[in-house]
C-alpha cells in the first residue's frame, strides 16, 4: 500500500479556505450564506444559541473529563492506554463534536475562554494521532484489539467522520490551522485503506460519507469525495457481518439506489441518505439523488412522528412498517431528528422546494429542541409522544441508561444526543437562509439579518419576529443592489391559506406559489415587507392507517405541536382519564392554546375482549387546561403527558 505521505499532491492545504456552513454543495438551486452572513440579534433563537454557548457545550465538556473520555486521547498520547479503556467504543465521537459545536461557536473570533479550551482540546486530539495519520483510542495499540478488527460494531469510521466534521466546521470559519491538519492526514489514510488498491469494506454506522464529502469540499480534494462514493455504492452488499437485527440495521441489505423507504437503524439511515445525496450532487448523479428523495419523502408520509421525529423501536432504534407509530414507546432519537434536518436541508439546496423547509422547522422545533432541558443541563435521548406514569427524575451526578429515563437525563452511557444537539444549536442559524442569482431566500424565521452578494452588489435584509410564538414576520431591506432582486419568504403548508402580507415599496411584484411569498423588483433601503402567519390553534388528525391514535386529535399552535400535561391538569385528574371536548372552542394562550377538557369514568370488566364499552364521558363540569408546547413538556417535574387526546363523545 501507499504510505499517506505520498497523497500530499491531493490533499495539502493551499489558499485559504472559503468560510460557509456546514453543507457547501458544488452545484443546486439554492446556495447556503456563511458564518458572518447570517447574524443572530435577538430573540428565540439567540436565547437557544446562548444557552450552548453559556452552558451545554461546558456541560457536555465536563461531562466528557468527568468520565474519562477526553483522558483516553492523553493516554493514547503518553502511551499509557492499553485496554484499560474508558467508555465504549464510540466515545472519540463525542469529543469530536464538541469541538465541532465550539468551532462553529467561535467562528472568526479566536480570541476568549472558548477560544481557548478548544486549541487545549484540539492540542490533545492531535496528540493521539499515529504517525500514519490513524487516530482512534479503542482500536490499534498494544493490549487493544487490531485495528479495523469490527467493523460491525467498532465505529472506527464512525468516529473518523465526526472528527472530519468538525475539522469541515473549522475551515467554514476561515481558519486553516491544527484540526484540519490532523484531518487532513487522517483522510489521507483512509484513501489508502479503503480506497481503489485497500480494503473492499464499509463500516457498521454511516457517517464517514457524508463526512467525506463535505470534507472534500471543504478542502478542494476529489480524492475524498470520490472515496465517499465508493461507501455509498458499497452499502448493501452484504459486506458487514449479520446480526439478529438484519443486514437493514446496517444498511447492509440493499443498495442505496434500490430502496423504497428508509428502514432499518434510523440515525444510519438518516445519515447515509445525507452522505448519498452529497456524493450525488457532486458526481452529477441525479438518479441517485432522485432515489434519496423519494425514499425520504416516502418516510415523511408514512414512518414519521407529527414532531418531526423518526424512528418507533426501542430494541433495534429502526423505523418500523409504514404507519407502525406508537407514540407511548415511540423511539425518535434526538438524533435521528438531527439526521432529518441533515437531509432536508441537503434536499432543499439542491431543489429549492419549501416543503423541506417546512419538515426542518417542525422537526428543529418540535423533534430537536425537545431533547435539552430548560437549563441547559439534561436532556432526552429518545422522545416519546405518550407518558403514562409520572416520570423518576435521574441523578444529577451520574449516567442513565441512554433510553430509560423518563425524564431529561444530565449524561448517558451512550451521550451521542448531548453532543449532537450542541454542534446543531451551534450551526441552527445557517439554515435560515440561501441565495440564488435572483436574490436572496428566507426559510425559518426569528430575529436575524441575512446578507447575499446578488450580481455583484449587496443585498443585506433584517428579519424582525417572536416567532414561533407570534406569527408577525417583519423584512426590512437594509442594503439593496441597484438591479431587480427577488427576496422570497417561505409560507409553510399550514399557513399558506390564511396568511397575508403587505409590502412598503413601489414597483414590486408580490406572488405566493410554491411555499414561497416572492417579492420582485428594484428594492431600497426604505422596502419593507410584513407576513403574518395564522396562529389559531388547529385541530390535526392523523391518518387513519396510523392504528395507535386512530379517532383521536393533536392541537398545533404555528409550527409547534402541543402536548397535554398532567401538571396543568386538577388535582386527581390524569392525562390518562381526559377527552377533548371539540364542541368547545379552542383559545390561543401565547404559547400554546387553551383546551375544554371531559373527564372519563372507567369499568373494570372481567375480559376486556367482550364488546362492551369499559369507558362513559363524565358530564360533570368541564375541565379547561393548557395545553404546552410538546419541546418543553418534562420541565417542571414528574408528570405524565400525551400528545393525541382522545375526543369526548357528545
Amino acid at each position: 500500500m501507499t504510505h499517506p505521505s505520498a497523497l500530499h499532491t491531493v490533499s495539502s492545504a493551499a489558499a485559504a479556505p472559503r468560510r460557509g456552513g456546514p453543507v457547501e454543495p458544488r452545484s443546486g438551486t439554492l446556495t447556503p450564506l456563511a458564518p458572518g452572513e447570517v447574524r443572530v440579534t435577538g430573540g428565540f433563537w439567540h436565547d437557544l444559541q446562548r444557552l450552548n454557548a453559556s452552558t451545554i457545550i461546558g456541560h457536555c465538556l465536563a461531562w466528557v473529563e468527568r468520565v474519562g473520555w477526553l483522558a483516553n486521547f492523553d493516554r493514547a498520547a503518553d502511551g499509557s492506554l492499553e485496554a484499560d479503556h474508558a467508555g465504549i467504543e464510540f466515545v472519540d465521537s463525542e469529543v469530536y463534536k464538541l469541538l465541532e459545536a465550539m468551532a462553529w461557536e467561535i467562528g472568526t473570533d479566536d480570541e476568549g475562554e472558548l477560544a481557548d479550551t478548544y486549541r487545549d482540546l484540539v492540542n490533545r486530539v492531535a496528540a493521539a494521532q499515529e504517525e500514519d495519520g490513524y487516530l482512534h483510542t479503542f482500536f490499534g495499540r498494544p493490549g487493544q484489539r487490531a485495528r479495523f478488527s469490527d467493523l460491525e460494531w467498532g465505529h472506527e469510521l464512525y468516529c473518523f467522520g465526526h472528527l472530519l466534521q468538525a475539522a469541515v466546521a473549522r475551515l467554514r470559519s476561515g481558519h486553516d490551522d491544527q484540526l484540519p491538519a490532523v484531518a487532513r492526514r487522517l483522510a489521507d489514510f483512509l484513501v489508502v485503506e479503503f480506497g481503489e488498491t485497500g480494503r473492499t469494506a464499509v463500516g457498521g454506522h454511516p457517517e464517514i460519507e457524508v463526512a467525506l464529502a463535505e470534507f472534500g469540499r471543504a478542502t478542494d480534494t476529489r480524492t475524498y469525495i470520490d472515496l465517499a462514493a465508493t461507501f455509498v455504492e458499497r452499502r448493501g452488499h452484504g459486506l458487514l457481518a449479520p446480526i439478529e437485527h438484519g443486514q437493514e440495521y446496517f444498511q447492509d441489505d440493499q443498495p442505496v439506489r434500490s430502496g423504497a423507504v428508509l428502514h432499518g437503524h434510523a440515525v444510519r439511515a438518516l445519515y447515509l441518505s445525507a452522505g448519498a445525496v452529497d456524493v450525488g450532487v457532486e458526481h452529477d448523479d441525479e438518479a441517485l439523488v432522485e432515489a434519496v428523495e423519494g425514499q425520504y419523502v416516502a418516510t415523511l408520509a408514512r414512518r414519521t412522528y407529527v414532531t418531526g421525529g423518526m424512528g418507533s423501536h426501542h430494541r433495534d432504534e429502526a423505523f418500523g412498517d409504514d404507519f407502525e407509530l406508537p407514540h407511548d414507546r415511540a423511539y425518535a432519537e434526538t438524533c435521528a431528528a438531527i439526521g432529518s434536518v441533515m437531509v432536508s436541508w441537503r434536499l432543499l439546496l439542491h431543489s429549492g422546494k419549501a416543503r423541506y423547509g417546512d419538515v426542518i422547522e417542525r422537526t428543529l422545533l418540535n423533534a430537536v429542541l425537545a431533547s435539552p432541558r430548560r437549563d441547559g443541563k439534561a436532556f432526552f435521548y429518545s422522545n416519546t409522544l405518550h407518558q403514562r406514569t409520572p416520570g423518576l427524575p435521574p441523578a444529577e451526578d451520574s449516567t442513565s441508561p441512554r433510553a430509560q429515563s423518563s425524564m431529561r437525563a444530565p449524561w448517558f452511557e451512550v451521550s451521542c444526543c448531548p453532543t449532537n444537539v450542541a454542534r446543531t444549536l451551534a450551526s441552527a442559524h445557517l439554515y435560515f437562509a440561501t441565495r440564488s442569482d435572483a436574490g436572496l431566500q428566507i426559510h425559518q424565521f426569528g430575529d436575524f439579518t441575512a446578507t447575499a452578494e446578488v450580481g455583484g452588489e449587496e443585498l443585506t435584509v433584517q428579519i424582525a419576529s417572536a416567532y414561533p410564538f407570534e406569527g408577525d414576520v417583519v423584512l426590512k431591506v437594509i442594503a439593496a443592489p441597484s438591479s431587480p432582486v427577488e427576496i422570497a419568504l417561505r409560507v409553510p403548508a399550514w399557513a399558506e391559506a390564511e396568511a397575508t402580507w403587505s409590502v412598503n415599496g413601489d414597483g414590486l411584484t408580490v406572488a405566493l406559489g410554491d411555499g414561497y411569498l416572492r417579492v420582485t423588483g428594484i428594492v431600497s433601503a426604505d422596502t419593507g415587507l410584513l407576513l403574518s402567519l395564522p396562529l389559531t390553534p388547529r385541530v390535526v388528525s392523523p391518518d387513519p392507517h396510523i392504528d395507535d391514535v386512530r379517532g383521536q386529535v393533536a392541537i398545533e399552535r404555528g409550527p409547534l405541536v402541543l402536548a397535554l400535561e398532567s401538571i396543568d391538569l386538577p388535582d386527581g385528574v390524569d392525562t390518562e382519564s381526559v377527552e377533548i371536548d371539540l364542541s368547545s372552542p379552542i383559545e390561543s394562550t401565547p404559547t400554546g392554546a387553551r383546551v375544554t377538557l371531559r373527564r372519563r369514568t372507567d369499568r373494570e370488566l372481567p375480559w376486556p375482549y367482550d364488546g362492551a364499552s369499559t369507558t362513559d364521558t363524565d358530564a360533570g363540569p368541564a375541565i379547561v387546561a393548557d395545553m404546552i408546547p410538546y419541546a418543553r413538556w418534562a420541565n417542571r417535574g414528574p408528570s405524565t403527558m400525551r400528545v393525541f387526546l382522545p375526543t369526548a363523545r357528545p
